[in-house]
């Protein structure tokens, strides 16, 4: 997949390879590049690994023309806004402020603020468009990204905090966020009117009616001193508001103990395989993700539920285990998002033949059932998203929770049993491994992708 990613840059373009990225800096770009390579600041973050690191192919000249060519390290894997937990968008905003105040110091900052120049490795935020780095005017007061980072981040985080606002949901369908003028009518009548819902989005929702062209004047510090100290004010006061806005911590909603069988044939089947990247379908609290994480493994978590990743996030944040938690449903997985939904690759079109290794555990007969996906369609996708090896847990309708989800319509899956999964199952894969387990009506898969 070659995906080009930044049409909307006029600094530059962005093109994204399975192996490489690659970006192409414009001379309206040129400026900031060099701001961001001339930056002590800059390389600091680099070092941290929380700025993507740059390297230059061609200069200007070097191939006839007057664009830039540079080279960064790819994310292993993409993530966006629409995908993350709350945790996740309050650590960008924490990343994106920590670089703001850092570059203020040498005359620099940021034009824009924004989760899109974000991503994730595994739970470390990594800020990555450079061009955004850009020369300040030293007698300039204002931080011109000042509403775009309320509309991205903090009232965002508003709304969760108040009314639980399912965030993924936001960014999907509002890429550039929400302003005053739609939030204050989501907020809850009385809090509106105190602090900090009164600054964020009750007073701005108020005063864009009185909006008129002199708030665009460029506006001058008497020094660059007053200009820094007014800015590093300003900063101070974002991140206080940003600090009072943290989520809380997560609880995973699902707390179910994972049977010794289970747990000890996961084990096994991860020193055996020996994987580098793992996929986690429906990682409720993590255990798998956190087991996989310690076998060495690169491991993407994905559940529906905004609480289970959260905790997660936490966790690996943490105890530093590679892993990335998304908020991501396996039967209705994040579509490709955008301007001709080019912007965001879809979660299929990213996971498709990345991993060596998915792990899919007490979670089929919620697909099967609740969300009344044919198992061989299941199998289908399994085996678009693995190169290599699937963990898998058969539940039969004879077990409890696939009769509480069925809730009376046995009927419909008297065909289904261990001879169909497994039918299904070879269809892509083969059969290495079995283990019954105690409960009713489960057992234990190890399976290795045909090719």
């Amino acid at each position: 997949m070659n995906q080009s990613t930044s049409f909307r840059d006029p600094g530059g373009r962005v093109s994204v390879t399975k192996d490489r990225v690659v970006r192409t800096v414009l001379p309206a770009g040129t400026s900031n590049l060099n701001a961001c390579l001339n930056s002590a600041v800059a390389h600091a973050f680099v070092e941290k690994g929380a700025l993507i690191a740059t390297r230059v192919l061609d200069s200007p000249g070097t191939s006839g023309a007057d664009e830039v060519v540079v080279e960064h390290p790819r994310i292993p894997f993409a993530s966006y806004a629409h995908e993350w937990p709350p945790a996740m968008l309050h650590a960008a905003a924490q990343l994106t402020l920590e670089l703001c105040s850092a570059l203020l110091e040498e005359g620099r900052g940021l034009k824009d603020a924004t989760p899109g120049n974000i991503l994730f490795r595994g739970s470390q935020p990594v800020f990555i468009d450079i061009l955004s780095i850009e020369g300040r005017n030293p007698l300039d007061p204002i931080w011109l990204a000042d509403a775009q980072f309320a509309r991205t981040f903090l009232i965002p985080l508003l709304l969760h905090r108040r009314t639980r606002y399912p965030l993924h949901e936001l960014f999907l369908f509002q890429r550039d966020g929400i302003g005053p003028e739609d939030a204050v009518h989501r907020l809850p009548a009385p809090r509106r009117w105190f602090p900090p819902d009164l600054g964020l989005v009750t007073l701005p929702a108020s005063a864009s009616r009185l909006e008129n062209e002199s708030i665009y004047k460029p506006r001058q510090a008497r020094d660059e001193g007053e200009a820094r100290y007014v800015l590093a004010h300003h900063f101070r006061g974002l991140r206080k508001k940003l600090d009072g806005l943290a989520p809380q911590s997560s609880t995973p909603k699902t707390t179910a103990t994972i049977p010794d069988a289970t747990r000890q044939f996961v084990e096994s089947a991860l020193r055996e395989i020996n994987p580098s990247r793992v996929l986690d379908i429906g990682s409720n609290t993590g255990e798998f993700s956190l087991m996989a994480a310690g076998a060495g493994a690169s491991v993407v978590s994905i559940d529906r539920n905004p609480e289970n990743a959260g905790a997660l996030w936490n966790a690996a944040r943490a105890a530093q285990p590679d892993i990335l938690p998304l908020v991501v449903d396996f039967a209705r997985p994040t579509p490709a998002a955008g301007w001709r939904c080019m912007e965001h690759a879809s979660f299929l079109d990213r996971a498709e033949d990345f991993f060596d290794v998915a792990l899919l555990l007490d979670g089929i007969h919620h697909f099967m059932v609740a969300d009344a996906i044919p198992l061989d369609q299941i199998f289908d996708v399994l085996a678009t998203l693995t190169t290599r090896w699937l963990v898998i847990e058969f539940i039969g309708p004879a077990d409890p929770q696939f009769r509480r989800l069925a809730r009376g319509r046995d009927a419909l899956y008297q065909w289904y049993g261990r001879s169909a999964f497994e039918d299904c199952a070879r269809r892509s894969f083969d059969v290495v491994k079995t283990l019954d387990t105690e409960s009713s009506d489960r057992a234990l898969y190890l399976l290795r992708r045909k090719h």
